[in-house]
């Protein structure tokens, strides 16, 4: 079936999806990806001819679509998924960036990574093996970075001769270890077979009594629109604009990104950590003014009032500011290979477009990301391992838990000796 194809300019305007991948070794996330971008038609005819040439120089029996997302050489030859791949495709109805994650347990933080941007998570399960330690880790994993869709794909059902009742048990098994989870509010579970395309882009025919969506159809029409924080009006100022031209002699412009709420010329704001109030007096952005501003939209406010603003500061509206202080309680998981995050370990913290310095005052504990159970005996947290934090900083943050603004109620910390970025952290 041939799709039309969407304009240049239907294409700027269509919406995006961002989605991550994830699930145990040879659960069939690569062929799952590569049958996605093949039967919705969004591979050219060269890549297909070099991907049927690898598959007959390997002895594979079908063609093996998994080695049109595994770009590393090494990923081709142990047949698995190292690091984070991004892929864009798009159909009529919408635009995507994929996120394909590895399934590894040493490559937690590439997980953490690639997911933290995304706004629906599949969640691969092999039906032969079912819910394992894995997939509850992704799960966590998922929820933990607020990700509110999720997809389970249980995969490989042409192994289990497409039986419904093995596809039933595995939905009941998953659903009991995600009821003690907070934020999956939407779950959608899919029998599928990647390798052989049902219910991939194309409804199967060899599991009529499946009556739910194919997985295309599900990514072009699950609605993400309210998972954006639109009541808290959050503007971290990214740059201060003064073109010192003789054409915009006067303009002064402060340019960021919209991390949360509605700003329209007119409204009063608040610029913090000053505390003064003024209003908007413009919103310019790179197709002209605009009539309001939501995230994730960048642009440049004009203000009605000369106020000192500079990067790090934040623009909110007065009846509804962010939470501002020094001490910080957070998740945490941690990058480093070479240092451990200890307490009175001492970090620069970048929190939007502000950098402080920070210390550790206290590791609460650790969780046990296969069964949740917190840990709190052992106060040092290693390479990929996720844990509860307290941290002081040495100037006031303004933020809000990560969980009412996934913006700004993120961070990363980093070594001062090394510049590494040694942790990704979530405010609770």
């Amino acid at each position: 079936m041939q799709q039309e194809i969407p304009t240049d300019e239907d294409y700027l305007d269509m919406d995006l999806l961002r989605f991550t991948t994830a699930g145990s070794v040879d659960d069939g996330k690569s062929t799952l990806i590569g049958r996605l971008l093949y039967d919705s038609k969004n591979t050219f005819d060269d890549q297909m001819d070099a991907v049927e040439a690898t598959s007959k120089k390997r002895g594979d029996e079908h063609v093996n679509l998994a080695l049109l997302t595994d770009g590393l050489r090494a990923e081709r030859e142990q047949g698995i998924t190292i690091d984070v791949a991004y892929r864009y495709f798009a159909t009529p109805k919408r635009k995507f960036i994929i996120a394909d994650t590895p399934g590894h347990i040493q490559y937690t933080r590439n997980m953490v990574t690639g997911a933290s941007t995304a706004n629906l998570a599949i969640i691969l399960v092999d039906a032969r093996t079912g819910v394992i330690e894995q997939t509850c880790r992704h799960a966590f994993i998922a929820d933990l970075l607020r990700i509110r869709h999720v997809i389970l794909a249980v995969n490989k059902m042409d192994l289990v001769d497409y039986s419904e009742e093995r596809f039933k048990e595995i939905v009941e098994e998953f659903k009991g270890f995600a009821s003690r989870l907070d934020n999956i509010v939407d779950m959608v579970a899919i029998p599928l077979s990647a390798l052989h395309g049902d219910n991939v882009v194309e409804k199967s025919t060899k599991m009529d009594w499946y009556e739910g969506p194919t997985m295309l159809y599900h990514l072009e029409t699950v609605y993400i629109g309210s998972d954006h924080n639109l009541v808290d009006a959050r503007f971290p100022v990214q740059w201060v604009i003064r073109p010192h031209s003789d054409e915009h002699h006067d303009f002064r412009g402060y340019a960021g990104r919209v991390a949360g709420g509605v700003f329209r010329p007119g409204d009063e704001v608040l610029v913090q950590p000053s505390g003064f109030t003024t209003r908007i007096k413009s919103i310019e952005s790179f197709d002209g003014p605009q009539e309001s501003a939501f995230a994730p939209l960048s642009c440049a406010f004009t203000l009605e009032d000369e106020i000192d603003i500079s990067r790090g500061d934040m623009i909110t509206k007065p009846n509804n500011p962010p939470k501002k202080g020094q001490e910080i309680d957070a998740m945490v998981c941690w990058f480093s290979e070479t240092n451990q995050l200890q307490a009175n370990g001492k970090y620069y913290l970048r929190h939007t477009s502000k950098e402080v310095k920070v210390i550790v005052k206290e590791v609460r504990y650790k969780v046990n990301i296969n069964t949740l159970h917190k840990i709190e005996d052992e106060k040092t947290l290693g390479l990929n391992e996720i844990g509860r934090i307290h941290l002081r900083a040495s100037a006031p943050l303004l933020y809000d838990t990560y969980r009412r603004n996934r913006a700004t109620g993120s961070f990363i910390l980093i070594d001062s000796q090394t510049n590494e970025t040694v942790a990704a952290g979530m405010i609770l």
